[in-house]
């Protein structure tokens, strides 16, 4: 007895057996197309990033010391939050369009799929935040060197939240106030990137190296990656069963 599954528009479907290569590659295609079609999605996350950082000069001291030495901290929270908004669709609009579905019947490894879609939750959010971020650092006074520093450090903590985050949105999956619960889940986790991107930028005020701090962030980076994409691919299971 065969299983028919309607499908919404937009949906992506297996016809035959893929290798898991390219059904990551065919998930990013669909989401490359899709953001095409609404970049309004991508530009939400990357406004609200521009106007948290620019509009705390504003509300502060205009001493530029002051702003100096605030002003990373500053921006990698304004980063942390905008670069959540896009989470709780991150896997809700594919259960509802029944892609999600066609991908397990494919019985193909879920962490490929998850992986595909945390890679352009990153290049969506992540990574336009990484090039914006030394625009808006300058408004805080930052020297060229922490500047750098600064899109360093946010180069290698953006997708440690977007792997932190599609975990939290697949554990939340079809559940109610998702947004809401995986705030709680991520907001505590990510702080130990949070302070690590902070300090390498204070680090060199203080006339010492960064790279203790950045290394973190990379080690970091790495357990996240070599762990993360195999749990959201098990909780994604859970939440489909």
């Amino acid at each position: 007895m065969k299983r028919s599954t309607a499908l919404a528009p937009g949906a992506t479907v297996l016809r035959r057996p893929a290798r898991a290569p390219s059904l990551a590659v065919l998930i990013l295609r669909r989401d490359a197309r899709l953001l095409w079609r609404r970049p309004a999605d991508a530009a939400l996350a990357l406004g609200f990033f521009a106007l948290a950082a620019a509009l705390q000069p504003l509300g502060l001291s205009p001493d530029p010391n002051l702003l100096r030495q605030i002003g990373p901290g500053v921006l990698w929270v304004a980063a942390l939050l905008s670069a959540l908004l896009p989470l709780p669709t991150l896997f809700a609009v594919d259960q509802t369009d029944g892609t999600l579905e066609q991908v397990m019947l494919s019985r193909l490894p879920l962490w490929h799929y998850a992986l595909a879609r945390v890679a352009f939750h990153w290049l969506a959010s992540g990574a336009p935040l990484v090039l914006l971020a030394p625009v808006l650092g300058a408004m805080y006074g930052l020297p060229p060197d922490e500047l750098l520093t600064l899109a360093a450090g946010l180069l290698l903590g953006t997708p440690v939240l977007s792997l932190v985050g599609g975990l939290a949105a697949a554990l939340t999956l079809g559940l109610r106030s998702a947004g809401t619960l995986i705030l709680l889940i991520v907001l505590p986790l990510m702080v130990p990137v949070l302070v690590f991107g902070t300090t390498a930028v204070q680090a060199l005020q203080g006339g010492q190296s960064a790279s203790p701090h950045l290394s973190l962030l990379g080690a970091d980076l790495i357990l996240s990656a070599m762990g993360l994409p195999w749990l959201i691919g098990h909780a994604l299971q859970i939440a489909q069963d």
